[in-house]
């Protein structure tokens, strides 16, 4: 059994430097439900096609790492029972004992980086969970990104994390965080999460510029974040958001979920208890975030002038 599989697309890709955008697993798997999962996923590789991009879904199907999945590795992943959701620290384990698996933004970028994808295109990033300073529950995307240098782009953060830690922590890890056409840093199902960024871009080749700037300073260790807000009328409504994320953290505690558990719980809570908005609006995170993907990886495969 061999351990990473790399498509025959993405491998030409990538030894021909031509556009490829990574694209995780989990939210196939553990983020939206069926079938809205799939069309999603299927909606999401069209449109980095699109654009000029080759997209690269990253799975681990019966203990190979594979990046690129076919439409019928789309459909297992999508349709399974007994798909793990995986981040770093999970990929040997699930490799070893030949499980499925769906990968977080840190194993996509990990996965991504090893074979030499520069971009990668996520829904909103892990961070710091509430009440961390007495659970330590803290996502490995953040260290990840600390070490995977690589553009990551994103609607900010989860909204249910502590996001005034995360960005405190995304700064301790060296990791840039760039506002698209906004000063303001989203928070993934809210255009604005009331805290601003240092930095904003307005154009994609603006984004390969800057990756371009790091490589040759030789500061490019760390990831970059391009932070991709919804347009407000997309958004959810501030006031139900707030007391919808009050009553999943509440029944959250309750059943006593713990690390990787809650993520999908809040989720599922959120699209049930919004009757699709959440949904609605996931969906169209995610297909935004790819397609500006697609455009910042077509300006990284030109040559500077």
């Amino acid at each position: 059994m061999e351990p990473l599989r790399v498509s025959a697309e993405v491998a030409s890709a990538v030894a021909e430097q031509r556009p490829l955008v990574a694209l995780e697993s989990t939210i196939i798997a553990h983020g939206l439900p069926r079938p809205q999962n799939l069309d999603v996923a299927r909606r999401v590789e069209q449109a980095v096609r699109e654009l000029g991009a080759t997209p690269a879904t990253i799975a681990v199907l019966a203990g190979t790492v594979t990046v690129g999945l076919s439409d019928h590795e789309l459909v297992e992943v999508a349709e399974r029972d007994d798909v793990a959701k995986l981040s770093v620290r999970d990929l040997g384990p699930a490799v070893a004992a030949g499980r499925f698996g769906a990968t977080t933004v840190s194993a996509t970028a990990r996965i991504a980086r090893h074979v030499g994808i520069g971009v990668l295109a996520t829904g909103g990033l892990g961070g710091v969970h509430r009440e961390a300073r007495n659970t330590w529950d803290e996502s490995p995307d953040l260290t990840t990104l600390g070490s995977a240098g690589l553009v990551v782009v994103c609607a900010g953060v989860k909204s249910i994390l502590d996001i005034p830690a995360t960005l405190e922590r995304l700064e301790t890890l060296n990791v840039v965080v760039l506002g698209y056409r906004t000063r303001q840093f989203p928070a993934f199902y809210l255009t604005d999460s009331g805290l601003s960024v240092d930095w904003r871009v307005d154009a994609p080749a603006e984004v390969a510029d800057i990756v371009r700037a790091r490589e040759a300073l030789g500061a490019h260790r760390s990831a970059v974040i391009v932070a991709n807000p919804l347009a407000p009328a997309d958004a959810l409504d501030r006031e139900q958001h707030e007391w919808t994320l009050r009553a999943a953290l509440s029944a959250a505690e309750r059943q006593g979920l713990r690390g990787k558990a809650v993520t999908p719980f809040l989720l599922e809570w959120m699209h049930r208890e919004t009757k699709g908005a959440s949904l609605e609006a996931n969906s169209l995170i995610i297909r935004r975030n790819a397609e500006l993907a697609a455009e910042i990886a077509v300006e990284l495969a030109r040559a500077p002038e």
